[in-house]
C-alpha cells in the first residue's frame, strides 16, 4: 500500500471515528430527552418551567419581605410552617381525590387559584399595605392548594408519557425544578435590590399563565385505572397501608421524611445567613439560593442520563450523606463565595436522593394507588418541612443559625447510615414490586 493510500486510510478512519462518536452524542442527548417526544409532556414541561421560576422568585421575596418586616428568625420558621403544614395534613384527601377524578382538570383548577393568591399578595405590597398576618394567610391558603396540587401533579406524569418514560420524565421534572430554582432566585435577587417584594410577587402570578395554558392545550387520554369503591376514608387508609406494609417505599419515605424535617429546613435560615453572618443581604440570598439550584440541577441531569433504577437505592444513602456532609461544611463558612460554592454539593445531594426516591416509588407503585401513595411521599417531602421550619427557626433563635444547620447535617448522615445498614434487605422486596407492574 502507498503512502497516499494509508493517509487516505487513516483519514476515513479518523472521520468514521469522529461520526460515530456524534452519533453516540447524540443517541445520549435522546436518550436523556426521551420523555419530551410526548407532545403533552412538552406543554406541561414549558409552562412549568416558567411558573416554578416565579414560584422560586415568590419563595425567595417572601422570606425577605417576612425578615425585613419582622427580623425574626422564629417568624421565617412560622410562615414556612403556615405555607407547608397544610401538605401534612390534607394530602392524603388530595391523593385520594386524585385517583378518583381527573387529574387534568384538578391542575387546571390548582394553578388558576395559586395565581389568584400570588397577584393578592402582589397587590397588597405594591400598595404597602402588607402586613405579616396577609403573608401568613396567603401562605396557607397556597398551602391548601398544594395539598391538592402536589400528589394529582406526581401522579399526573404518567398519564402524560405512560409507565415506558416515567424514570426519564420524573428527571426531567427534577431538571426543570431546579433550572428554574437557578433563575427565580437569582432574577429576585435583582429584583430585591432594585424594585422591591412586590414586583417579585407580580412576575410570580404572570408566570401562571404559561402552564395554564399549556394545560388547556393539552389532549389527555385517559388511563384505564381499576374503579375505586368504599369511602374516601377508606381509600386513604389503603394508601397508608400499602406505603407501611412495602418495605421499600417505607424505608425510603422514612429517610425522605427525616431529611426533609431536619436538613432541608437550611433554606428557611437563608436570609440569616445572607444577611448577618455573610453581609450580602438581598441580592446575596438570591444567589445563595441560586447555587443550591445549580448544583440540584446538575444531579438532576445525571438521572436523566440514566436507564432504569437499578443501583438508585444506593445513590439514594449516599446521596442523603453527601447531603448532610455538605451542610455541616456550609455551617462553617464565614466566605460568601465559599458558603455559594458549598451550596452546590448540597443542591447535588438533596436532588439526586429526591429524585431516585421518588422514581424507586413510581416504579414500585400499581397504577390505582398512586395518587394515594404520591400524597405520602408529598407528606414526607414538604410535609414534614414546616415542622422543620418551625423547629429551625426556635433553634437557629437560642443556638445560632450554623449550629443548627450542622445539627441538621449530623442526623442526616445518621439516617443514611441507618439506610445503608438496611439495603441489602430491601432489594429484593423491591425487585417483585418493580417486576409486578411491568
Amino acid at each position: 500500500m502507498n503512502e497516499q493510500s494509508v493517509e487516505s486510510s487513516e483519514k476515513y478512519r479518523d472521520m468514521k471515528g469522529v461520526s460515530s462518536g456524534q452519533a453516540a452524542s447524540g443517541s445520549k442527548l435522546a436518550q436523556a430527552l426521551r420523555a419530551l417526544r410526548h407532545k403533552n409532556y412538552q406543554l406541561f414541561f414549558g409552562g412549568q418551567l416558567i411558573s416554578l421560576s416565579g414560584t422560586w422568585m415568590q419563595s425567595v421575596a417572601q422570606s425577605w419581605l417576612v425578615y425585613k418586616l419582622t427580623g425574626s428568625a422564629v417568624m421565617l420558621g412560622f410562615v414556612g410552617f403556615s405555607g407547608q403544614i397544610p401538605v401534612l395534613l390534607l394530602a392524603p384527601i388530595g391523593g385520594a381525590f386524585a385517583d378518583r377524578h381527573r387529574r387534568h382538570r384538578i391542575l387546571i383548577v390548582t394553578q388558576t387559584i395559586a395565581m389568584l393568591l400570588a397577584f393578592v399578595l402582589a397587590a397588597l405590597t405594591l400598595a404597602n399595605c402588607v402586613q405579616v398576618w396577609h403573608v401568613f394567610a396567603l401562605a396557607s391558603l397556597l398551602g391548601i392548594t398544594n395539598a391538592l396540587d402536589i400528589p394529582t401533579r406526581q401522579a399526573f406524569v404518567v398519564d402524560m408519557v405512560g409507565k415506558d418514560d416515567i424514570v426519564n420524565a420524573i428527571a426531567l421534572n427534577s431538571s426543570m425544578v431546579n433550572g428554574a430554582r437557578i433563575v427565580g432566585p437569582a432574577v429576585a435577587g435583582a429584583l430585591l435590590a432594585t424594585i422591591g417584594e412586590g414586583w417579585c410577587f407580580f412576575a410570580n402570578g404572570v408566570s401562571y399563565i404559561a402552564v395554564i395554558v399549556g394545560l388547556l392545550l393539552m389532549k389527555i387520554k385517559m388511563q384505564a385505572r381499576a374503579p375505586l369503591s368504599g369511602s374516601a376514608l377508606a381509600s386513604i387508609v389503603e394508601g397508608f397501608s400499602y406505603v407501611w406494609q412495602t418495605g421499600p417505599v417505607r424505608a425510603l419515605l422514612l429517610l425522605l421524611g427525616l431529611v426533609s424535617l431536619i436538613g432541608m429546613p437550611y433554606a428557611v435560615l437563608m436570609p440569616i445567613f445572607a444577611d448577618q453572618i455573610l453581609r450580602h443581604g438581598g441580592g446575596g440570598l438570591g444567589l445563595l439560593m441560586a447555587a443550591s439550584g445549580v448544583g440540584a440541577l446538575a444531579g438532576a441531569l445525571i438521572l436523566a442520563a440514566r436507564q432504569g433504577v437499578r443501583g438508585l437505592g444506593r445513590w439514594v444513602a449516599f446521596s442523603a450523606a453527601g447531603f448532610g456532609a455538605s451542610l455541616i461544611l456550609f455551617s462553617l463558612s464565614r466566605s460568601f463565595w465559599l458558603s455559594a460554592a458549598l451550596l452546590l454539593p448540597v443542591g447535588f445531594c438533596m436532588i439526586i436522593q429526591m429524585a431516585s426516591s421518588n422514581t424507586l416509588i413510581q416504579a414500585m407503585v400499581p397504577d390505582n394507588l398512586r395518587g394515594r401513595v404520591m400524597a405520602v411521599y408529598s407528606m414526607m417531602f414538604m410535609g414534614m418541612a414546616p415542622f422543620g421550619a418551625l423547629l429551625a427557626g426556635v433553634l437557629a433563635q437560642r443556638l445560632s443559625a450554623p449550629v443548627t444547620v450542622t445539627i441538621g447535617g449530623a442526623v442526616c448522615i445518621a439516617g443514611a447510615v441507618v439506610f445503608w445498614l438496611r439495603l441489602p434487605y430491601l432489594r429484593h422486596q423491591a425487585r417483585q414490586a418493580i417486576a409486578a407492574q411491568r
